[in-house]
């Protein structure tokens, strides 16, 4: 029993070693290499085209067109219009017009000479005592004594440097003295502290065109005249001066 026991031990041993040397000599597949998984990428976007480049800016500008050019040169080469049955302005306008027509000549104006009349009662003390002063160099001017008025009529401005009537009769005493230039000078000041009162503006301007004459610029005195007239058409001074300016120049034409 046991000798067959061990037969069947042995016999199973022997299966096994059999089975064991079996599988180790069993052909086996050739050995690859494995192959890496693919790595994955992100789809490329699609490649646009570039865009075309902006069209190139012209450097020159358009000019404008031929009719306005036309147009301005037409306004160019036109001259002032002239009113229907006129004249043409004169070129020496500024010196004025050799006849002063009669539409010029304004109306004649109430006489307002008078500088004692301008002492009211309201008037500041130092411009009634300067309007004494002034009415006492006018007597003087008057009575043929221009040296004692002009002495006179400079204190009258040391008293009120704003009278207009001292530096109108000071113009006056320098016209009587031959000192036509500083005449002029006082008659400017004077002409802006007038420019209020026609009446002495107009005498102004008939006082001015005595100097222009005398310096031998007739034009302007006839100029200096006419504006006189324009603003006082009763003012003699410009009145007897012009009419004898005419005078001359009929019986000497240029």
């Amino acid at each position: 029993m046991n000798f067959f026991v061990q037969k069947i031990v042995l016999g199973v041993v022997a299966l096994g070693f059999v089975a064991a040397v079996t599988e180790s000599c069993a052909p086996r597949p050739p050995y690859r290499t494995p192959i890496p998984p693919a790595v994955s990428r992100p789809p490329e976007a699609p490649t646009l085209p570039p865009p075309p480049p902006p069209p190139a800016q012209e450097s020159v500008r358009q000019p404008l067109p031929q009719e306005s050019k036309i147009r301005e040169q037409d306004l160019k080469t036109k001259g002032p219009v002239t009113p229907p049955g006129g004249k043409e302005p004169s070129k020496d306008a500024n010196i004025g017009e050799t006849r002063t027509s009669p539409e010029a000549v304004g109306q004649p104006l109430p006489d307002d000479s008078s500088l004692l009349a301008k002492i009211t009662p309201g008037i500041p003390p130092q411009r009634a005592a300067s309007l004494r002063l002034t009415e006492e160099g006018r007597k003087l001017l008057d009575a043929g004594d221009p040296g004692k008025a002009l002495s006179r009529l400079e204190k009258t401005i040391v008293v009120d440097s704003t009278n207009p009537y001292g530096y109108f009769f000071l113009a006056k005493a320098h016209y009587r003295l031959g000192r036509y230039k500083e005449s002029l000078n006082f008659l400017d000041v004077a002409e802006s502290r007038l420019s209020e009162e026609p009446f002495w503006l107009a005498e102004v301007h008939a006082l001015r065109g005595e100097n222009f004459r005398a310096l031998g610029m007739p034009q302007k005195a006839e100029a200096s005249y006419a504006q006189a007239l324009r603003l006082n058409s009763g003012n003699r001074t410009a009145m007897e001066a012009l009419s004898r300016l005419q005078a001359e120049g009929s019986s000497n034409p240029r």
